[in-house]
């Protein structure tokens, strides 16, 4: 998020894209490899507002223990920096995505946190507290602002192991806290919160309880962790898709007001074959 709340942007790179439609039908051919479909997702808020998320194959990757780069993009690490190139074409609407993100890394989180009872789906923060630089020459836009990186991964499809997920960063004077909430298909609801002070080691703490905000246009379910209902709203909504939601909303965590990030994804929704039938119109593929 920008310094002045006007512009946000959210980098992913995928090994395994999680939410293809292509690497969805290649599992249930039995022929299925993470690395035959990658892709760097690119989601623009704010002035220059854009969306690109380009699948590609196998061929047009490129990793180490410091980069990865898919097709035209990379994410590079050099020093106690993550420096990501980005080269992308928006959809549905076409043009080109130039610019350059500069993420300051303070000290490296390396610990893991499972988010089922198998440890089938695991959480890093790996800086959960930053600051970032973005300088784009398509759109042209310059700012700065408070940043996030985290990584996930997983040994079976995100729709296997759950039918809901929630999750949301959000950040006051005391620092940033992370809360999670899933409902398992196995094993049923799950959730933790996991403060970050601005400097010593992250704290556990008690899982807020949830308000139920206004849904979206696509009747996706939006639960915000907060200690005080009525301050707890939506600011903006920055993605309405058929089974994902991600907004901008107001909190009141540890006491204090709070400012942050939330996702909720209905799994469920995102099994239904008319949705993976729309997919293809935001996450083309190029092999």
């Amino acid at each position: 998020m920008s310094d002045d709340g006007a512009s946000a942007i959210t980098v992913i790179g995928f090994v395994g894209s999680v939410f293809s439609p292509y690497y969805a039908f290649a599992r249930r051919r039995g022929t299925a490899d993470p690395e035959n479909h990658v892709a760097i997702n690119v989601a623009l808020y704010g002035h220059g507002a854009a969306w690109a998320m380009t699948e590609r194959g196998r061929g047009a990757l490129r990793r180490s223990p410091d980069l990865l780069e898919v097709g035209p993009s990379r994410m590079r690490r050099e020093e106690r920096q993550l420096i990501v190139e980005i080269d992308e074409i928006a959809v549905p609407w076409p043009r080109r995505l130039r610019g350059t993100i500069r993420l300051d890394l303070p000290a490296l989180g390396t610990e893991n946190y499972a988010l089922d009872e198998d440890a089938r789906h695991v959480w890093r923060p790996i800086a959960p507290v930053a600051r970032i630089e973005v300088a784009f020459e398509q759109p042209r836009l310059a700012w700065r602002g408070n940043a996030y990186l985290d990584h996930n991964r997983g040994t079976e499809p995100i729709e296997a192991g759950f039918r809901s997920w929630s999750w949301a960063r959000l950040t006051n004077p005391a620092g940033t806290t992370v809360c999670y909430a899933v409902e398992g298909r196995r094993e049923g609801p799950r959730g933790f919160a996991l403060a970050f002070p601005p400097a010593g080691p992250p704290v556990p703490g008690p899982l807020p309880p949830f308000v139920a905000l206004k849904p979206t246009l696509w009747r996706i379910a939006r639960p915000v962790a907060s200690e005080d209902a009525s301050s707890t709203r939506i600011l903006k909504t920055l993605e309405d898709a058929p089974f994902y939601a991600r907004s901008l909303v107001a909190a009141t965590i540890g006491g204090e007001p709070a400012v942050g990030i939330h996702e909720s994804l209905s799994l469920d929704r995102f099994r239904h074959p008319v949705v993976q039938m729309m997919l293809p119109f935001r996450m083309p593929r190029r092999a």
